[in-house]
This record gives C-alpha cells, structure tokens and sequence, in this order.
C-alpha cells in the first residue's frame, strides 16, 4: 500500500489538480513528484476520509511560452473546498415524454418523483428516483443527432447508474428487445441508449 506522500504525489499527476490553479498558474505543468514537492505535502493529514494539507505553498518552476515561473506561488487550503456533497440529477432531453417514460418506467422500473413540480417550467418534464438521486427527464429540443452516434455507449456522452446486478438487467433488456453492448475492459458494466439516443451506463456495484 503507497503511503500518504506517494498517493499525493499520484493524485498530482492528473490533470483534475491543475483546474483550480489555472488563474494562477496559466496552466503550467506541475512536476509534483520531486522531493521537495513531496515533503510539502507530508505535513498534511487524513481526517473523515479527506486529505486536509493547512496552507501548503506550491511552486511552479515551468516554461510558459518561453517564460520561466519561479517565482510564483499557489497557496491551496481549506477555503477551497465548497462544500460537494453528490450528484443530485442529471438531465436528459427526450422528444416524447411519454415514450421515455414508457422506458425508464415500464423497462428501467424507476418511479417518479412525485415531490418535484413540473408546472412551474415553460416545458414537460418529469423526475425518476435513481437511487437518492435522480433523473430529469426534458421535453425539449434536442441538438444532438439521432444517427451517426457511437455504437458502443461508452464511447458518447453519457449517464452512469450503480446497479447490483448487471446480467438480471441485461437478460431484461433482452426480453424487451433493447440493444446494448457490455463494458470493452471486462468489467461488470452494461451501456444501451434510451428512445432518444441518449446513453446510459449500469456498472455492478457492492452494497
């Protein structure tokens, strides 16, 4: 198992860390796995599951279009976590409500939201418990094409549902006669696309 330094400098590595930096940083590319670097962060700590480091100072030493920043610093600290709790919805535009619905109710087998209103949008609508989350269903133009799209729903924009059994969906998607493709790495993963083309993705879950 990497200790704290190692599995801080992994998560360095990627290039979700330098989002919040880009103002500052003009998004120079961080060489976060030096020594110094590392030591930086060994003074952070873990608590409830968060890496908290109490003002750490980063310095890039990287050429922006032939200019060397060595000089400037990123102060990251506790003032830039607002507060993520989850997803709440995602929200998916359909043609016809009522053919959508007609999947991810009568196929799918998720129940409205009955709490949510949908007479105070200029458009049709309806909310579907996914779990604690939902989805938005939205009876509106859609500008992505119907054709043309990737075969394989991983491949396209989509929505991913954690699921507890991928092949007991799977053998009802096949007895409803809806094409699907399973995950390319082998994984417990189905994708398949809703009457508007709109991918979605169940990967199995432990619960």
């Amino acid at each position: 198992m990497m200790n704290s330094c190692s599995a801080m400098a992994t998560i360095l590595n990627t290039p979700s860390f330098l989002s919040p930096l880009n103002q500052k940083l003009n998004y120079v590319s961080l060489s976060p796995t030096t020594t110094n670097m590392q030591s930086k962060f060994c003074h952070g700590s873990v608590r409830n599951g968060r890496w908290h480091v109490p003002s750490v100072a980063i310095k890039a030493q990287a050429a922006v279009e032939g200019d060397v920043l060595d000089k400037e610093s990123v102060s990251i600290n506790e003032e830039s976590d607002y507060g993520v709790v989850g997803m709440h919805h995602v929200g998916i535009l359909c043609e016809s409500l009522e053919r959508s619905l007609d999947f991810y109710q009568n196929v799918l087998g998720l129940k409205i939201n009955e709490a949510r209103p949908n007479d105070k949008l200029p458009y049709r609508g309806a909310w579907l418990w996914v779990g604690s989350e939902m989805i938005h269903l939205m009876e509106l133009p859609n500008p992505d094409p119907l054709t043309g799209r990737p075969e394989h729903g991983g491949r396209d924009r989509h929505a991913c549902i954690a699921i507890r059994d991928v092949y007991k969906l799977k053998a009802i998607l096949d007895k409803a006669g809806i094409p699907y493709t399973l995950s390319r790495s082998g994984r417990p993963a189905i994708f398949t696309r809703d009457p508007d083309a709109n991918a979605l993705e169940f990967t199995q879950v432990d619960v």
